[in-house]
């Protein structure tokens, strides 16, 4: 009966081995599914964002002119994920900005007076931590090189007069 013992502690030890083996195989595929599952999140997270750059909504062509040729006819189209910010025109409204351009010129328009950086901020929901308000900053500059605000000295930025003729802000 010596013998069977020292089989069966042979087998045991043989199987010992084998779970022992599967243990680290089965880690090693772990590991291999959270990079793989990481890398997915990645690439849905980036091609979300593709897509909802490429939804930013087009520039509207300028009216045209009396002899039917399109005034200020635009540039080449931009390059994916661009947001373009045409000139003011006469008869341009709010509505071929992107959305939170247009969000800043209502900020503007509700304001009623030359506003902050930091202010503009705040009242589109932005919150005033320094990297929000530089953004907002960057978009106000942009506005107002492309004639929709108007700087003021300190600072400020405000809707502009356009001759009588105020930007029609979210329509």
């Amino acid at each position: 009966m010596g013998s069977l013992i020292e089989e069966l502690r042979r087998r045991e030890a043989a199987a010992r081995a084998e779970a022992g083996r599967l243990r680290t195989r089965i880690e090693e595929l772990s590991e291999d599914l959270a990079r793989a599952e990481e890398q997915v999140s990645r690439l849905v997270i980036a091609r979300e964002e593709v897509a909802r750059a490429l939804e930013e909504p087009a520039v509207a062509e300028p009216p045209a002119e009396q002899d039917g040729r399109l005034a200020g006819k635009p540039g080449p189209a931009s390059p994916a994920g661009a947001v373009t910010v045409p000139p003011w025109q006469e008869g341009s409204d709010a509505s071929v900005l992107p959305r939170a351009y247009q969000d800043l010129l209502e900020v503007a328009a509700d304001a009623g007076r030359p506003l902050r950086a930091g202010e503009f901020a705040a009242a589109a929901g932005l919150g005033t931590v320094k990297a929000k308000v530089e953004g907002v900053r960057s978009k106000l500059k942009l506005l107002a090189v492309r004639g929709w605000l108007a700087g003021v000295p300190g600072g400020l930025f405000t809707l502009p007069d356009h001759a009588g003729k105020a930007a029609k802000p979210g329509q």
